[in-house]
């Protein structure tokens, strides 16, 4: 694929980037009465407004051509079908295929449809059992607590569907550890009756640095404090794919769950990855959570671009970020439950698209990958959103929104609500008033996306991230990078390796750049 910025329809969108740029988004709504009618989107209990973006329907033509010039379709049907289309790991990218409801053949063939059904069959096997207490503990005691173990993908999925599907929990206590700086795990041990306690070893390898060493205290501590010889076996369980290393720490491979390359970390809460939140849960709130994704899925894959809600949304972010120049986008939803949302979709976007060259290797001319970042409001309103209102950096932003309470939530959520849309128009209006002091003005006309959910249920969950999975590979295909690879997290990691004995001190640090040299040097010193 030729370079994104070589093509006619990117060169149309820079002729008309400075006309986009300053468009008057409330001038937009004065002459069009119908604008939020025709710049609006519903999938389900899903709605899109995106009418308070600088964008006229000829700008969304533009952008339409070139979705249609970068082909889209073909590669999102790529993806789909099961074409290897991570091509620098030679891999599929199947992560639709986890949604995939049980019965169907789905995109990727049935080969692929048996595993995924043979996979889910085990985790509700065993779920079951565990949470009705027909599996227990070494000592014969019931489950009450599980601690995930895990970092990145097999992490952040668990934590952001655990919080925000809170309502529904009705099994395990579910607690997450993935630092290794120790006070995540010790916080969470004191928590735990370890005769009533599974810990889930999350990793691909079984080999990842971090989770391993918190894996390995934490087996410790159930031998130390279980008065059995099986408790490792009947209380360790492994989500991998490596099984020899599973029989080498005396776990359980009858016990693993598979993991398959073919499911990147960051997709990968669909599969026995998200085992933790089925075992919280129950396995039809989880059924409900693959369905809610399934139907975006369905949507991405059928409806027109012009009427598809994942090709807009990364469409405008495009547009926002690479062609305007808008660096950093703030994803704030409005229910605390979904207070870790932004660092969710960290992970997705930017381990996904942060990238500097194309499929081919080479160097791209376009900046990639915004910056995200955010919290929930209402309490953002009080941090960061004076910059939003008048900071000199235009900042795009996903307002995020529930109709619905859940049945038994407290808190008033008209009051939420008004400040949900009155932030949103705040951005859009500004306060431009020459006849007050300076100081007090607020320029207005700056971008904003608003998500409304009917209510925060598994299902409009699944489907919301989802959504933004098929927004980031709308992006990628754009840019014609490679969303699926990550080699850059290897870097650091890599480094750390060498350093640890040198930090540890005995050895001479020559070789070491002068900077961590002397934060070496410095370490060693007061650390007597």
């Amino acid at each position: 694929m030729k370079p994104l910025e070589s093509t006619p329809q990117w060169q149309a969108l820079i002729a008309a980037r400075e006309t986009i740029a300053s468009a008057s988004i409330p001038a937009l709504f004065a002459n069009d009465a119908r604008r939020f009618e025709d710049f609006s989107l519903r999938v389900g209990d899903l709605l899109l407004d995106y009418s308070k973006q600088p964008v006229t329907r000829a700008t969304r033509d533009q952008l339409l051509a070139l979705a249609e010039a970068r082909d889209v379709a073909g590669q999102r049907d790529a993806m789909l079908t099961g074409e290897r289309i991570n091509a620098s790991e030679d891999r599929a990218v199947l992560h639709t295929a986890l949604r995939t409801p049980p019965g169907a053949t789905g995109w990727a063939g049935e080969a692929v449809a048996a595993e995924v059904a043979a996979m889910r069959s085990r985790m509700v096997e065993l779920a079951s059992a565990l949470r009705a207490g027909e599996r227990r503990g070494a000592t014969g005691k019931p489950i009450e607590h599980v601690i995930n173990v895990g970092i990145g993908g097999s992490d952040l999925g668990a934590r952001l569907v655990l919080e925000a599907l809170a309502p529904w929990v009705d099994g395990p206590q579910v607690h997450c550890v993935a630092n290794i700086d120790g006070t995540e795990l010790q916080s969470v041990m004191q928590q735990c009756d370890p005769e009533r306690t599974l810990v889930l070893v999350v990793s691909k390898s079984f080999g990842t640095v971090e989770t391993m060493a918190n894996a390995h205290e934490l087996m410790a501590w159930l031998r130390r404090r279980v008065p059995a010889d099986d408790v490792l076996a009947r209380q360790v369980l492994a989500v991998t794919a490596n099984l020899d290393r599973v029989r080498e720490l005396g776990l359980d491979p009858d016990l693993a769950l598979p993991m398959r390359d073919w499911v990147g970390g960051r997709y990968s809460l669909w599969s026995a990855v998200g085992f933790a939140i089925m075992l919280a849960i129950g396995p039809d709130r989880f059924d409900e959570l693959l369905a809610g994704a399934h139907g975006m899925d369905r949507h991405f894959a059928d409806a027109p671009l012009a009427a598809n809600m994942p090709v807009l949304l990364g469409l405008l972010s495009v547009l926002n970020g690479t062609l305007l120049g808008r660096r950093s986008q703030a994803v704030v939803p409005y229910t605390e439950r979904l207070g870790r949302l932004s660092a969710y979709l960290q992970q997705l976007v930017m381990e996904s698209n942060g990238k500097s060259v194309d499929r081919e290797g080479e160097t791209l001319g376009v900046p990639t990958a915004t910056a995200i970042w955010g919290q929930t409001g209402t309490p953002g309103q009080h941090a960061f959103f004076q910059a939003l209102h008048q900071g000199s950096d235009v900042v795009p932003v996903d307002f995020i929104g529930v109709a619905r309470p859940v049945a038994g939530e407290k808190g008033d959520p008209l009051t939420l609500t008004a400040n949900l849309f009155a932030q949103s128009q705040a951005l859009m209006q500004g306060r431009p008033d020459p006849d007050i002091a300076a100081a007090r003005r607020c320029p207005g006309n700056r971008p904003s996306n608003t998500l409304l959910l009917r209510a925060l249920t598994p299902a409009n969950l699944g489907a919301l991230i989802a959504l933004y999975e098929h927004r980031t590979f709308v992006e990628a295909a754009i840019w014609g990078i490679n969303a699926f690879d990550q080699f850059g997290v290897e870097l650091g990691k890599g480094l750390a390796t060498h350093l640890e004995p040198l930090i540890a001190g005995g050895q001479a640090l020559d070789g070491v750049d002068g900077s961590t040299a002397g934060l070496i040097a410095r370490y060693r010193d007061w650390r007597g």
